[in-house]
């Protein structure tokens, strides 16, 4: 008999629409054989489950359950695609921990700890791995443009510093720019991350755990058809995607050390997907995020990884929840 999954979607940030993408890719690529997935859309007006027919039915939030045509349901696992807040920043995760239900993604601390973009990189710079200067800036602690300038070098990013998807942030190639950056990537979150842009080849790599064992996906070099990898250059076309990159093995085999042991270090748990910055004078790659609950959209990279390793999305997902019932 196969097992019912809820599958976790909406939210209460703009990155709602990236989720209900990524439900999308994630239902029709369910194995029916194992598993019946059951949409659950998040919004701040209710959490609801989605029929077939596009009737909502109120979830329970006393124990996570819905009720069809008289028959109560819960549910084995959840399989999580909801970007951003609540999902992707531990509190749902916090939730299930404490009804007991598992999930195929990274634990409430860890969720939390990489939603914030500052707290990341500082813990990962603690492990050795290394990161760009930046500096963390509060709404309620007026930016002072000067200050940002003299500390760091430009060019900077700024952008939100809880988040994903890219959205609300800037390239900054000069201090008159600057506060026009902040703005709008305040307009978005009450704390900014400015960081100074590290010089190389842009990659990602998606990590997750099979049979108990870290295992990389094959890695994609992003080359963005704009300064830099936003909202439109991840969802929209607006750049190239090679997977798996066009690398020499010793870059490929540094980039997934660092990814295998970033994760080690945040104690991820499903799939994550690490952004980095291979800095070739160096020799080493710069992490620049986790993202713990990568898109799984037709455009998202992730989708492409699996199928470079050779799998299919319906294997993925499996081996995904299979993992996560492990425990």
């Amino acid at each position: 008999m196969n097992k019912r999954i809820a599958l976790v979607t909406g939210g209460y940030s703009g990155e709602a629409v990236v989720s209900y993408k990524t439900a999308v890719t994630i239902g029709n690529h369910l194995d029916p054989e194992k598993w019946t997935g059951y949409r659950i859309d998040i919004r701040r007006e209710g959490w609801f489950y989605v029929t077939p027919a596009g009737e909502e039915v109120v979830v329970d939030k006393n124990d996570f359950s819905i009720t069809v045509a008289g028959e109560k349901i819960t549910f084995a696992a959840v399989l999580m695609g909801l970007h951003g807040t609540p999902g992707e920043d531990g509190k749902l995760m916090g939730y299930f921990d404490m009804l007991g239900i598992p999930y195929t993604c990274c634990d409430c601390a860890t969720s939390a700890l990489t939603f914030n973009k500052r707290y990341t990189v500082a813990v990962a710079a603690f492990a050795g791995l290394p990161v760009a200067r930046s500096l963390h800036l509060f709404r309620n602690s007026p930016a002072d443009t000067a200050s940002v300038a003299a500390q760091l070098s430009f060019p900077v990013f700024v952008k939100p510093n809880n988040g994903g998807s890219s959205i609300g942030m800037s390239r900054v190639t000069e201090r008159a720019a600057l506060q026009e950056a902040i703005d709008k990537a305040f307009a978005e979150d009450d704390q900014v991350l400015v960081e100074e842009q590290v010089s190389g080849r842009e990659f990602t790599v998606g990590v997750f755990k099979h049979d108990g064992r870290i295992t990389t996906l094959p890695i994609t070099e992003i080359i963005p058809k704009k300064d830099f990898f936003d909202y439109e250059a991840k969802y929209e076309g607006a750049s190239e995607e090679v997977t798996p990159a066009d690398i020499p093995e010793n870059v490929a085999t540094a980039i997934r050390a660092a990814a295998e042991k970033t994760y080690a270090v945040f104690n991820c748990r499903g799939i994550v997907r690490i952004d980095y910055i291979y800095n070739e004078a160096e020799g080493k790659p710069y992490m620049l995020e986790v993202n713990t609950v990568p898109g799984q959209t037709d455009a998202s990279v992730v989708p492409q990884q699996v199928r470079a390793m050779g799998w299919t999305l319906r294997d993925f997902y499996s081996a995904l929840l299979e993992e996560c019932l492990r425990k």
